[in-house]
């Protein structure tokens, strides 16, 4: 009988790591470092840039409503343009989300083939359009027709503090700076959720219906559970960009420094509009006090990133 050969053992190791994995490895901690450095650089550059604005405030920065940082002495803060900001991006989440939502779970499960895919086609396209577009469409087309909304929200829903109305004026209010922002960030909700729907597993649907589940009931149960976390950082990337925007609102909104939690009253002014407004006028005390704001905002984007992050962590089992 022939003796079999005996068989080597592979002198590879299993622990041992290629040299592409190491490069790539390399160049990904490099970039993440990278933009952990550019992002304490700017957080370090608008604190050196506020500081004297700081110290020659003879008002309270935070709970201040007016802003006048060039005069002698200066007397400025953020209590306005905060809550214009917050409150137009809230309303503008609001009305985005769902619809962007559902507008993306119709083109995914309910829609044509040849519709849906000219839907998404346009959609994609709206989000490429420039801010000062739908700024300008809002002052000339959107403005002059929200008027009767604004008054019907004033007159049947006044009860309601934010849609009360006591002067009879229904243009240039956070109402209608928050309808824009709603359409300015729809296509990016929409598009984004779309793409999440799109990799909720075959089996996962096909299982559902095979049970007896309806359309609804297997978007309810299988679809939404999955999505939930892609559908998080498309909300949260949206209401992004409408805390940042500037250009859309600036055009807009009438700039008083006010807190009025009427929403369709004529006022408001956000941060980035604010900036935009008077950087050119500002003296160097003003810019100090602008660079001031942009602090803040700087400081409220990146809690908004930091609570989205948190909540997609909880949700990780969906999107694994």
């Amino acid at each position: 009988m022939s003796q079999q050969a005996p068989i080597r053992e592979s002198s590879i190791s299993g622990s041992s790591v290629r040299r592409g994995d190491q490069i790539f490895r390399g160049i990904t901690v490099g970039s993440g470092v990278i933009i952990l450095l550019v992002m304490g650089a700017i957080a370090a550059f608008l604190l050196w840039k506020a500081l004297p604005s700081f110290s020659n405030n003879s008002a309270n920065f935070l709970t201040e409503k007016v802003w006048f940082p060039d005069q002698n002495p200066p007397k400025f803060g953020i209590a306005a343009l905060a809550f214009g900001t917050v409150v137009a991006a809230l309303f503008a989440m609001l009305i985005a989300v769902p619809v962007g939502i559902g507008t993306s779970l119709f083109i995914s499960f309910y829609a044509p083939r040849r519709l849906a895919g000219a839907m998404a086609f346009l959609i994609d396209l709206l989000a490429a359009v420039p801010s000062i577009i739908f700024g300008l469409w809002g002052l000339q087309v959107l403005m002059p027709h929200m008027g009767g909304i604004a008054k019907w929200l004033s007159d049947y829903l006044g009860v309601i503090p934010i849609f009360k109305n006591d002067q009879e004026l229904y243009t240039k209010s956070l109402f209608i700076a928050g309808v824009v922002l709603a359409i300015m960030v729809l296509p990016t909700i929409s598009a984004i959720s779309r793409e999440v729907f799109k990799q909720v597993p075959r089996s996962h649907l096909e299982a559902s219906l095979a049970l007896g589940a309806t359309r609804w009931e297997m978007i309810r149960m299988a679809v939404l559970p999955f999505g939930r976390a892609g559908v998080i950082s498309a909300a949260m990337l949206g209401l992004g960009r409408a805390l940042g925007e500037t250009i859309a609102v600036a055009v807009i909104l009438s700039a008083l420094f006010d807190v009025n939690i009427h929403i369709t009253e004529p006022g408001g002014n956000t941060f980035a509009a604010n900036i935009a407004l008077k950087w050119n006028e500002a003296g160097p005390n003003g810019l100090s006090a602008l660079i001031a704001s942009g602090l803040v905002l700087f400081i409220i984007t990146l809690s908004v990133n930091a609570v989205a992050r948190s909540i997609i962590a909880r949700r990780k089992e969906f999107t694994e």
